[in-house]
């Protein structure tokens, strides 16, 4: 009988610890609730950490970079070239307590990336000409190599850019990111990963 008991303490032993353990890695960070509420600050440190069993919950977040992919979508430029764009970002929680309390998990930040991303890019691709979006600096267009050696100066300034794609990408970066802060997130960069010409 006395073995038995043992063993019981034992096992209510280890459930305890088990429940009152958890570790946090180098690419985490963990808000406890307890009930729902948060309790203290973010566990940001690597190593083992307590908490009070079966009442604390921890709940985990990524701490490094997060990839965002947007959906490729048909949009118009200054000029009025339709074009189809394919946008990619990086971001990161910086403030795991305000993604908790706001949009709580990754499914639901990639929801709201949709939704201030997408129309910033839309923004930035409407403002300026295609040419702009499409090339960086007003270097030469090798069209010497295809036998087009009679291009006129009036057709070079058709070429020429005032704001290049590292501009544009920048304004979508300046647009997005304070909309972001609300959520904890820090967009980190966005870049125009294809853009192709529509069929027509």
């Amino acid at each position: 009988m006395r073995g038995i008991v043992v063993l019981v303490i034992i096992a209510v032993a280890a459930v305890v610890a088990k429940g009152s353990l958890y570790t946090v890695s180098q690419v985490e960070q963990v808000v406890i609730t307890q009930f729902g509420r948060i309790i203290g600050k973010p566990k940001i440190n690597p190593g083992l950490k307590f908490k009070i069993p079966f009442i604390q919950k921890a709940n985990y977040f990524a701490k490094n970079l997060l990839e965002w992919d947007g959906d490729p979508g048909q949009i118009p430029t200054l000029d009025k070239t339709f074009i189809w764009v394919d946008t990619f970002a990086r971001w990161k929680i910086v403030d795991p307590i305000t993604f908790f309390q706001t949009v709580n998990n990754r499914f639901n930040a990639i929801g709201k990336l949709n939704d201030i991303i997408d129309p910033a890019v839309r923004n930035a691709i409407t403002s300026h000409r295609l040419i702009s979006a499409v090339r960086n600096t007003n270097r030469e267009m090798d069209t010497a190599e295809i036998g087009r050696e009679d291009e006129s100066e009036n057709k070079r300034d058709t070429y020429a850019i005032e704001i290049g794609r590292g501009e544009i990408t920048r304004g979508i970066l300046q647009q997005a990111q304070p909309k972001l802060t609300a959520f904890g997130i820090e967009l980190v960069d966005v870049k125009l990963k294809r853009i192709n010409y529509v069929e027509q």
